[in-house]
């Protein structure tokens, strides 16, 4: 009778186990589901918790409802929920099949220790859209199929934050990182095969705090622009990101460049401060940065114009900078500089800064606009100088002004909304599906150029 009264203690003990746990899963759970559109699991409002299951999703969805609002993702949260999971596996083989999404301002997924892998196009391993925030520690995620970013944001944005893990992307047109978002990743692998590592779209940031980054870029997703690049930042004028200013910032880590250039800013104005990165590019025939106009924005108004602060850091490669773009330069905490601006001529306004203590050696003729540096600060190596068209003397002091730069979608040649698109949500952009709160969250960005209906242009 004491035996039978222990176990039924025990049953109930764990019953009342199962209950506290609500929504939650436990003990090696499997959640399949195969249909067109659908999830395997749904945080619709809700706390909910899963750990040591394995998610499987199938099936195809397409175009606006898939990529901005999360329909076929394997595993989706929205309307304010909160999900955790934990020692998870998430694998999905289908179209625009997301393995993890986070949609809507409220909406947050804190996920840890797991493994996801996507094998169809469009289908990204950590998704967020509409102001959503994704937590993300210790993962690995590795994604096959084009257009299929890691760690990928698209309309509305969010905030995104990455610690530890690795990160991977073979198709065309997937970086490790896509970004219409604040994305910050912390002391993690993130590696490209074949696309850009990291690509900033408008107004948006990614920040990489001791980050290995590698990438290869050797295939495109359009015809826009004839350059392969590490990184790039551009607005496409899709209407997936705000038109603004451009963040990228690199504290400490680790770049490598295989192929290409290792910055690329079109279309936008863009921001990037460097902080004791240790760069390397294989590549010879690129260059560090090229500021220049692409198949992106207003002819004419499309370049790239580039702040760029450079501490304790030390760069190796040319600067280009064309006719429609811009650079301030700024060589602060005993930085290097290694290498020329604009070797074939003048083109855009180029301002270089330079710290006592800092250095710029050239490596051919440069043209620039304007300088600022303490005598000894421009090694000439045998070079000329030319600033503001006057041949800069070796040895002297010189004061200059930076370039003004507006980041308005006029000044940055990304043009005006049409008129009549306020906030509503414009016919042809794609309703939510049904059950996902109906309204355009705000900060969702302003529909294509050309009006509503209009094939957005195509992306990197």
């Amino acid at each position: 009778m004491k035996k039978k009264r222990q176990k039924l203690i025990a049953l109930a003990a764990a019953l009342a186990l199962i209950l506290s746990l609500g929504a939650s899963a436990w003990a090696d759970d499997s959640y399949t589901n195969t249909a067109d559109g659908e999830h395997a699991i749904t945080a619709d409002g809700e706390q909910a918790s899963y750990s040591n299951i394995t998610v499987s999703k199938t099936g195809d969805a397409s175009g606006d409802e898939a990529d901005f609002y999360g329909a076929n993702a394997a595993i989706f949260a929205t309307n304010g929920a909160t999900l955790d999971l934990t020692h998870i596996t998430v694998d999905t083989d289908g179209t625009h099949a997301n393995a993890v999404f986070s949609y809507g301002a409220g909406t947050t997924v804190n996920i840890a220790d797991s493994t996801i892998e996507t094998r169809g196009n469009c289908s990204g391993g950590l998704m967020t859209t509409g102001g959503g925030t994704m937590k993300a520690t210790d993962l690995t995620v590795h994604t096959t199929g084009n257009s299929s970013a890691a760690i990928r944001s698209d309309r509305g944005g969010g905030t995104v934050i990455v610690t530890g893990g690795s990160y991977s992307t073979e198709g065309v047109g997937s970086p490790a990182v896509y970004s219409t978002a604040d994305i910050t990743v912390n002391s993690a692998e993130l590696t490209s095969s074949a696309s850009q590592g990291v690509v900033i779209e408008g107004k948006n940031s990614v920040t990489l705090n001791d980050v290995t980054l590698t990438a290869n870029n050797v295939s495109k997703n359009s015809d826009k622009s004839a350059w392969y690049q590490a990184v790039m930042i551009y607005q496409s004028m899709s209407g997936d990101a705000a038109a603004g200013l451009a963040s990228f910032t690199m504290d400490g880590g680790r770049l490598l460049n295989q192929n290409g250039d290792i910055f690329f800013v079109n279309n936008t104005a863009a921001e990037i401060t460097l902080r004791a990165v240790e760069i390397e590019n294989t590549d010879e025939e690129g260059v560090f940065l090229r500021a220049a106009a692409a198949g992106w924005g207003r002819e004419g108004s499309n370049g790239g114009h580039v702040t760029l602060r450079a501490a304790a850091q030390s760069i190796d490669g040319d600067m280009l900078v064309d006719e429609v773009s811009t650079l301030n330069l700024y060589l602060t905490e005993n930085s290097s500089f290694t290498g020329a601006i604009n070797p074939d001529g003048a083109a855009g306004e180029v301002y270089v800064e330079i710290e006592d203590g800092s250095v710029w050696t050239l490596t051919a003729d440069s043209y620039i606009s304007g300088l600022t540096c303490p005598a000894g600060a421009v090694v000439l190596n045998g070079y000329t100088l030319s600033v503001g068209g006057i041949v800069y003397t070796e040895g002297s002091a010189s004061e200059g002004e930076p370039v003004a730069v507006e980041s308005s979608t006029s000044e940055s040649g990304m043009g005006e909304p049409p008129e009549g698109f306020g906030g509503e949500h414009p016919e042809g952009m794609g309703e939510p599906p049904e059950g996902f709160g109906g309204e355009r969250p705000e900060g969702m960005g302003e529909p294509p150029q050309g009006g509503p209906g209009g094939e957005p242009p195509a992306k990197p």
